[in-house]
């Protein structure tokens, strides 16, 4: 991504895509629970007392959902947090009615209530799934989990790892989270961004490694709003896919790999430390201060010698190009925040001034919009080619996700990115990205520093 850290198809519609789906996929199968309760958990170190979360099981991060690819994905939603709730798959091309997103595609679910979710998984790659009923507390609180699908060609490794990057905002003194979820300096600033920080639940994660031992790294950033530069240390590695989706020939991880919130990477890495020493993937601040996220103990050898360059993984279904001569053309405008140039924008139909969407909570506004709309941002055909401008006009960097689909970044020189599910704009940069719209639906595109959307960047799109 070329920014500083601190300035941060037309093909066959998703029905017919061309995954193989296994007959048994649609047999009919139990549902089985996912619950979000509330528990405590023993985030910080043994002298503090445990945190009280809100965990799908009562656990952080949530148990992995693991399937092959094409399986079908059947889980009874049941919600015992003093909530109402949903479940988002996130970066699944699901179908519209499974998508999770309460006020759009479903009702929120109350408490003591459930709701059956049943969806198959049709591309591999790396996912994860959360709340998405004021996400900007239900998934801070501890609801988000990793959900990962198998490739039925597997690469040639000798393990994987899933590494959940999470963050939390905690009282030093109680060590319980602040319960200040809607303050109104986090959603008119960068977010709610934790003072402490956990992968797979743990601040102190060590795993064992060999020395050329070739490990599969799924990194998923599960953050509410916090974007994660990594480095490795006594390992080289390769990038294989990207929000699930994989890149093609795998890239050599030279420097950092950035990860805004919602987005995941696959890396292949090898072990390069020698015997008795530690390899890790390190955080850097903004300080450019290198932290252990991840320390591998490394004892013993894998093999005497490294590896040639990994295979690609094998490309998903709906790896297709658009046909930009064909594209409609859209923009989004994001505006507001503090620092920013936004005088006014329209809530509830009508032009107020920032000092007045201040007190309502809305800080920040697409296309002049400080809410979801009741009408989309465009009505598209099913297989439409996309084109989208968008313009940060904000000094703080956003994720923007696009839920139900895939896009691929359109670069100055023409030449298409990879395929992604969300993308990390700096404050004062334009991006555009290009996709197909071949999945029918209510799609939401909002930012996924969960603050923001909640004060005002939340979209839609409608495909028929």
């Amino acid at each position: 991504m070329k920014q500083t850290r601190r300035e941060f198809l037309r093909h066959a519609s998703l029905a017919t895509c061309a995954v193989a789906i296994p007959r048994s996929a649609y047999a009919e199968a139990p549902f089985e629970d996912v619950v979000a309760k509330v528990a405590r958990r023993q985030l910080l170190p043994d002298s503090y007392p445990e945190t009280e979360i809100w965990g799908y099981g009562g656990l952080v991060p949530a148990p992995e959902i693991r399937v092959a690819q094409g399986d079908r994905v059947r889980r009874r939603f049941r919600n015992e947090v003093p909530d109402p709730s949903s479940v988002h798959w996130h970066g699944i091309r699901i179908d519209n009615a499974m998508d999770g997103v309460s006020g759009l595609t479903q009702e929120a679910v109350g408490t003591g209530e459930t709701f059956d979710y049943d969806f198959i998984a049709p591309d591999a790659g790396t996912y994860w799934y959360h709340a998405h009923n004021r996400s900007y507390e239900q998934v801070a609180r501890g609801l988000r989990g990793a959900l990962i699908v198998e490739e039925a060609d597997k690469p040639d490794i000798d393990r994987e790892e899933v590494l959940v990057l999470e963050d939390w905002l905690l009282d030093p003194e109680s060590g319980q989270l602040f319960d200040n979820f809607d303050q109104p300096m986090m959603m008119s600033h960068g977010g709610r961004i934790g003072n402490f920080i956990t992968v797979n639940g743990r601040f102190d994660l060590t795993l064992p490694a060999k020395r050329n031992e070739r490990i599969r790294l799924r990194v998923i950033n599960a953050a509410s709003a916090r974007i994660f530069p990594l480095r490795l240390s006594g390992m080289s590695g390769w990038t294989m896919a990207l929000d699930g989706m994989p890149i093609g020939q795998p890239q050599p991880v030279d420097g950092e790999v950035i990860l805004g919130p919602a987005q995941r990477v696959d890396l292949i890495v090898d072990v390069t430390e020698d015997e008795g020493g530690t390899a890790q993937l390190l955080r850097i601040g903004d300080d450019d201060q290198l932290t252990p996220l991840v320390r591998l103990s490394v004892d013993g050898t894998a093999s005497s010698v490294s590896r040639d360059t990994p295979s690609p993984l094998p490309p998903n279904p709906a790896a297709h190009t658009p046909d930009l001569s064909e594209a409609r053309d859209l923009r989004l405008v994001m505006s507001g925040g503090a620092m920013g140039r936004m005088q006014s924008a329209l809530l509830g139909g009508e032009r107020l001034g920032f000092r007045q969407l201040a007190q309502a909570g809305k800080f920040w506004a697409l296309n002049d919009v400080a809410e979801m709309t009741d009408t989309p941002l465009a009505d598209l055909s099913l297989n439409e080619p996309v084109r989208l401008k968008i313009e940060n006009q904000t000094v703080f960097p956003h994720a923007m996700h696009l839920h139900g689909m895939h896009f691929r970044e359109v670069r100055p020189d023409g030449a298409f990115g990879p395929m992604r599910d969300t993308i990390l704009l700096g404050g004062n940069e334009s991006r555009e990205i290009a996709f197909i719209a071949d999945n029918p639906g209510k799609w939401l595109f909002h930012c996924h520093m969960l603050s923001h959307a909640a004060s005002g960047m939340t979209t839609w799109l409608r495909v028929t």
